[in-house]
């Protein structure tokens, strides 16, 4: 794990409030990187490229960094780095049999990570998207991410930080929530606050959705398509019915029950 350097950076998802400074909750001397007005959806570009370089040099040093995503808040490492799977376990107190997602920039690289068994226009359809997509793994993944299954889910959220980040790093993340494992998902850095000290980067993006709707806290929608024709829900999450649509209604797969 790296130090307790903390880079903060506030405002992905809201207008800028003013200059850099330290953020609130957080403490005396931890670094604050601040967007101009834009927010996510017309990032600064200088302020974005330094945000994202702070989060790659934070991965590659073999550390968890707590990111947004078009869900919930979520901690990331390389995917490739077996130190770094064993740290997140480690950070959420998780059973070592319950798998970790990959996330990924765009669908183009989930081919070199998964054996595909549907259409490419399904996996266009859904991703980026609030979706997890179990598929079956590659030899070009890491043996050490989730050894004891042949499956991995794939994430490609819609949300533009991370995709860059995920853009910026030669290989997977592995992402999972930022939260202790069986305790609710968190939509505001400062939800996780127990998490923290383990972390060695923050990004805060501001509330993902509304804290006070318990449906914002269902986290993706995880479907099985590895085996052909057919889906398996495994978690029905915050996008049970526009998949079950596409699938069913556009592509023909059969479902079957998890």
């Amino acid at each position: 794990m790296l130090s307790a350097r903390r880079v903060v950076l506030a405002g992905l998802a809201r207008a800028g409030e003013g200059a850099p400074g330290p953020a609130p909750g957080l403490g005396l001397g931890r670094a604050r990187l601040l967007l101009p007005p834009g927010g996510a959806a017309q990032p600064d570009p200088k302020g974005w490229r330094e945000a994202v370089a702070a989060a790659v040099g934070a991965l590659q040093a073999g550390g968890l960094v707590a990111v947004p995503t078009d869900t919930v808040y979520g901690v990331a490492c390389l995917a490739q780095d077996s130190g770094a799977v064993r740290s997140i376990y480690s950070l959420k107190g998780r059973n070592g049999r319950k798998p970790l997602a990959i996330c990924l920039g765009d669908v183009d690289r989930l081919y070199r990570y998964c054996q595909v068994n549907v259409p490419d226009e399904l996996l266009r359809d859904l991703l980026p998207g609030p979706v997890t997509l179990v598929l079956k793994r590659s030899e070009e993944l890491n043996k050490d991410l989730n050894p004891f299954t042949s499956l991995v889910g794939v994430r490609i959220p819609n949300h533009p930080f991370i995709r860059e980040l995920a853009r910026a790093c030669s290989g997977p993340l592995a992402l999972t929530s930022a939260n202790i494992s069986c305790q609710a998902s968190t939509l505001t850095v400062s939800e996780f606050q127990d998490l923290w000290p383990q972390l060695s980067l923050i990004i805060d993006g501001g509330p993902i959705g509304d804290v006070q709707s318990p449906e914002c806290r269902l986290g993706s929608t995880v479907v099985d398509l590895s085996v052909s024709g057919k889906f398996t829900i495994i978690r029905p999450g915050c996008a049970l019915t526009p998949t079950v649509e596409i699938l069913r209604q556009k592509y023909g797969l059969i479902p079957e029950s998890s």
